[in-house]
């Protein structure tokens, strides 16, 4: 577990700054026959022109072929953007999952918009509790509190609201690495797991689907589809854990 100095927090928080904002263009981008190359290449543009780094390009084993993530309807999470010249349909449920490094250090976000009318009441239904239960897991980043605390929150929800969620993918840590410890699941018992300290700096990113959230990894290598092909949302915000209660850094 890796706690930022004042120094780093400083930086984090431009990077979160510029990293809302990069995010905010692409999700208004979002429209019926936009494909991902041309998200993926107005994300490049804006993270250049800025001088920083696209945090998930050529990431992992085997290496993140994207700077974005674009993933679609029953795609969940890590759909390489630059792979995607599919045009975006009508109703189509999108999420928008980009990190950058700014001066060394990296921040993480991720949106769910759908694309013009919604097909359906369960799709914005679906992405309206994902952003609910990212707002109750970021309520309980508090110092003392545990990663189990915030796992449990968003897992109630989950079950109240009655959307599946995956057990294999998670939240972290996050800051001199894309992804560092401690894992942050979307699930867990309070009490449980690791303990919150000041100056902590977590990516906190519940994900639901209308299924039961099983996944499969396509053939691409990267991307999670639902294995029942329901559909998915994700949101994600980087927060520092302060003495005075969660910090959310990606956000203008």
């Amino acid at each position: 577990m890796i706690v930022k100095t004042p120094e780093e927090l400083a930086i984090l928080r431009e990077g979160g700054r510029r990293l809302a904002r990069h995010v905010r263009i692409l999700s208004e981008m979002v429209k019926p026959g936009v494909t991902g190359i041309l998200l993926e290449n107005k994300a490049r543009e804006m993270v250049s022109m800025d001088g920083d780094i696209l945090a998930f390009k050529d990431y992992g084993k085997p290496p993140f072929p994207s700077g974005l993530c674009f993933s679609v309807n029953d795609v969940i999470v890590h759909c390489p953007a630059s792979e995607q010249d599919q045009p975006i349909e009508e109703g189509d449920v999108v999420c928008l999952d980009f990190g950058i490094q700014h001066k060394g250090l990296f921040t993480d976000h991720a949106v769910t918009v759908i694309a013009g009318t919604p097909k359906n009441k369960d799709d914005e239904r679906l992405v309206r509790g994902t952003f609910a239960a990212l707002k109750l897991g970021i309520d309980q980043a508090k110092v003392g509190n545990t990663t189990g605390d915030i796992g449990y929150a968003v897992e109630r929800y989950a079950k109240e609201q009655g959307f599946g969620f995956p057990r294999n993918l998670s939240g972290h840590g996050v800051g001199r690495k894309v992804h560092e410890e401690p894992h942050v699941p979307n699930f867990g018992a309070p009490g449980s797991g690791e303990k919150l300290v000041e100056n902590l700096v977590i990516a906190i990113e519940p994900m639901f689907t209308l299924g039961s959230g099983d996944l499969k990894v396509d053939k691409d290598g990267h991307s999670y589809r639902t294995k029942d092909g329901s559909r998915t949302a994700h949101t994600e915000h980087t927060v520092i854990v302060t003495a005075n209660g969660p910090e959310i850094l990606t956000k203008e």
